[in-house]
């Protein structure tokens, strides 16, 4: 259950596949006045179990995953109406406390603990080693044509978080300058985040150099890019994008953006003194380390916790 967002429906469904269950997807939008109070608010009228049009009548499942502060009292009102039945799982801090859900998954730079609360630094996605290898495969035939070392370089929003935007360009063009003296070609792709005024700026600086920048007229390279090229560096904006790059084992290059809330830098700083990673502005040579998955971490503690909820049962 999520209201939509893609991070929070990429992570729910990354954990799906993982619990090798069938699952239905439910995206709701409870609606003003309702989400004002969300967290802490109760589900709409018209949303309650036993509506005929709600999206949480029953038959309720064996398992019940939400992610989104709007989605809190949706997950606790299944639980209820399950009679107690439905195990609950909230990825993220739900805001209100261990009482959101039976188990809870955060990130380490969410500061809430609890007993039934689950933390790992990388989060929980999509992608498995099979699926990024079948697409590597089915990768352009531009990139055959690129010399190596191939470094493929995945864009979030590098001038986030700033007032000085021009700075923050200046930056990232320069962390693009000393890619292009460390590695024989560049791999771009970007997300819906990007501001095309970083694209262009990218465009030019790359001119020249032996490169391939993905169009979002064509479907998106992306799992292609993370099983091709030989290293790869990330804008460190994006906790998703840098943990699906962590999953793969291959080298991983975060690229520190001009300004970064403290929970990020935190965050990328525990995975390069972990030694999962290896600083930007440093050589960038291929080196090796234990691939980071926790989205299995988050599958087996949901297969733990149901075991012992059907005991209690």
């Amino acid at each position: 259950m999520t209201d939509g967002k893609i991070g929070d429906r990429v992570q729910c469904l990354g954990v799906v596949p993982r619990l090798g269950a069938e699952a239905e997807e439910k995206v709701i939008l409870p609606g003003k006045p309702w989400e004002w109070w969300m967290p802490h608010g109760p589900v709409p009228p018209r949303h309650r179990p036993g509506r005929p049009d709600s999206p949480i009548s029953p038959p309720f499942p064996d398992v019940a995953i939400a992610s989104g502060r709007r989605m809190v009292p949706y997950l606790k009102a299944v639980k209820k109406a399950s009679g107690g039945k439905t195990f609950t799982v909230f990825l993220k801090d739900p805001r209100i406390g261990a009482s959101a859900a039976d188990l809870i998954w955060m990130p380490r730079h969410d500061r809430f603990r609890a007993d039934n609360v689950l933390v790992t630094d990388t989060g929980p996605h999509p992608l498995s080693e099979a699926a990024i290898a079948e697409a590597a495969k089915e990768r352009p035939e531009a990139w055959e044509r690129l010399p190596s070392p191939r470094l493929g370089l995945l864009i979030g929003n590098p001038v986030s978080g700033t007032r000085d935007e021009a700075a923050a360009l200046r930056r990232f063009m320069a962390q693009i300058d000393h890619a292009k003296s460390e590695v024989g070609s560049i791999i771009v792709t970007q997300s819906r985040r990007t501001p095309e005024a970083v694209m262009t700026a990218l465009r030019a600086r790359l001119a020249g150099f032996p490169h391939w920048i993905w169009s979002p007229d064509e479907a998106n390279p992306y799992r292609a890019l993370l099983g091709y090229c030989d290293m790869l560096a990330v804008t460190g904006d994006s906790h998703n994008m840098v943990s699906e790059a962590l999953s793969t084992g291959r080298p991983v290059f975060p690229l520190v953006p001009y300004a970064l809330n403290p929970k990020l830098a935190g965050f990328l700083r525990r995975l390069e003194e972990a030694g999962q990673t290896r600083p930007f502005d440093g050589p960038l040579r291929p080196y090796g380390y234990d691939r980071v998955d926790a989205t299995e971490e988050i599958a087996a503690a949901i297969r733990r916790g149901l075991a012992a909820h059907g005991r209690k049962g």
